[in-house]
């Protein structure tokens, strides 16, 4: 009996490697003109097996080969990669409503509401509704004002963190890594749900690291790098899709209790907070804001706007302590600009142009996404003279085009200065938010995050390297390109200013 049971799962495995392999011809003897070129693959898994971590470096190689416009095969799905600003351009100008559309991962299906969310679903009438509403009622700059208030009192905290661990004015070492991210969970959960979930302040330890624990998982199955996505048949063998389905069903039911919890105080608050919003919205129009759209906007929300903008200010720290010079240059715009007897506000931020450029090399070298979220094509295009058939994953290398040589002087440095003339074709050559009709529309919430939390740590504090080692820049896997070594840094405050220092301490904005 045993024997005939294991007769039958071979014969079913070996039926399911025959179709997919059957699909890969099909699909790859389907005439078309001129397709862009492609590295030898092999059968069933095609180019799969070449995709190393880190998948942008990996991808930056290969193109550097065989040129900026290529076709891989992951499985039976084609993936054409783009790497070069004109292709980008082409992609997101000529075809950008072509391109507009998400391939149907798995993530999409367990964790994003069976494609439903802003980020997962498709191009067309439902995306255009929840594109409106993002920009109307979360992502407006009237809505983000609403918010400022928030931002300024976790910069604060952090601020006071960091001054009680110097308070004896000697330097004190910091892990920046921990305290950066909790501060950008705070923000958002305070914007969503009205309270802090991470930090001293809350009570319930457990759903603290219950909502950490959801935010790291769902980050980390994002993406198209997960060959369960291409070979479903690894999933038998993985477990990756029960996972996520496990996965989904946890973040639905935090994300459900966040709504009820709300609903039931709904008489009681002054429906300050995004959620509260959203279910007012849900009583004038319940057949529109359901709480499935509303769950959508909360995870976008959290995705977006939390390890994206922990990571970049790492990263910023991270280059300014390994070049003192541009440091200092920044704290000297901060005296000019703001003074000694105020804190930078957001309202000040404008008139911080270095500071701004900064945050613009950091996101050139480091961006939180080095590949852009994948697009896909609803119908045949060409993009750099290149035949793309319908049905073909875009990947588009933000990272191998921010250090592109061709057209960027000196690339691999540090300059913030290249940012004080950008030329008008900038626009292609620097996309750490995306392009388009599909671009992230949390750019500006991530501009307000990063600039206050970078300028009031460059305008309050000293900063040394420890032991005077440089930074380690090393990068390891992830969706936003975290660091491989948490910055560690010695900070004390700047007591060369006194007006300063008591301003801090008072906490006075």
């Amino acid at each position: 009996m045993y024997a005939m049971e294991d007769a039958f799962l071979y014969t079913c495995i070996s039926l399911a490697i025959f179709l997919f392999a059957f699909k890969l011809i099909l699909s790859s003897t389907k005439s078309y003109k001129n397709l862009p070129p492609s590295p030898p693959s092999l059968p069933i898994i095609g180019h799969l097996h070449l995709l190393k971590s880190p998948p942008h470096r990996t991808l930056h190689r290969l193109s550097q080969k065989y040129g900026p416009v290529i076709t891989l095969w992951f499985g039976s799905r084609r993936v054409v990669i783009v790497s070069s600003p004109s292709a980008v351009e082409e992609c997101f100008t000529k075809n950008d409503i072509v391109l507009a559309d998400r391939p149907l991962l798995l993530v999409g299906k367990y964790v994003g509401y069976n494609f439903t969310n802003l980020i997962s679903t498709s191009y067309g009438d439902h995306w255009r509704n929840l594109r409106r509403m993002g920009s109307t009622e979360i992502f407006s700059s009237s809505r983000l004002n609403m918010f400022s208030g928030i931002r300024k009192d976790e910069t604060i905290r952090l601020l006071h963190k960091l001054l009680r661990k110097s308070s004896e004015g000697d330097f004190a070492k910091v892990e920046l890594k921990s305290m950066l991210t909790e501060l950008t969970l705070n923000i958002i959960m305070r914007m969503v749900a009205g309270k802090p979930y991470s930090g001293d302040e809350v009570i319930n330890k457990d759903e603290e690291q219950r909502f950490k624990e959801i935010v790291w998982e769902v980050s980390a199955y994002a993406g198209a790098s997960h060959a369960e996505d291409f070979l479903p048949i690894l999933s038998w063998i993985t477990g990756y899709e029960k996972r996520l389905q496990r996965l989904g069903e946890r973040t639905d039911s935090y994300l459900q209790n966040l709504i009820e919890e709300h609903r039931m105080k709904i008489e009681k608050t002054s429906r300050n907070s995004i959620i509260d919003h959203l279910l007012s919205l849900q009583e004038l129009q319940p057949e529109y804001y359901t709480d499935q759209i509303i769950k959508g906007f909360i995870l976008v929300m959290l995705l977006a706007g939390t390890d994206t903008s922990a990571v970049t200010v790492e990263w910023a720290m991270s280059n300014l302590l390994n070049h003192p010079h541009i440091l200092e240059k920044s704290r000297a715009e901060l005296d000019v600009q703001i003074g000694q007897k105020k804190l930078v506000d957001e309202s000040d931020l404008s008139k911080l142009p270095y500071l701004q450029n900064i945050i613009s090399e950091t996101l050139r070298l480091y961006p939180a996404a080095p590949l852009l979220v994948p697009h896909y094509s609803s119908e045949d295009c060409t993009i750099g003279g290149y035949d793309m058939p319908r049905d073909t994953i875009l990947l588009v290398n933000a990272w191998a085009i921010h250090r592109d040589p061709k057209f960027w002087d000196d690339p691999e440095s540090f300059k913030p200065e290249r940012f004080e003339k950008a030329d008008d074709g900038v626009v292609q050559k620097f996309i750490p938010f995306g392009l388009g009709r599909r671009a992230c529309p949390g750019m500006g919430l991530a501009h307000r995050v990063v600039g206050l939390t970078l300028g009031s740590l460059i305008q309050c504090f000293e900063w040394e390297r420890d032991g005077g080692k440089e930074i380690d820049m090393a990068e390891c896997q992830g969706l936003t390109m975290p660091k491989a070594v948490p910055l560690e840094a010695m900070c004390k405050v700047w007591w060369a200013k006194k007006e300063r220092q008591g301003v801090l301490s008072s906490g006075q904005y």
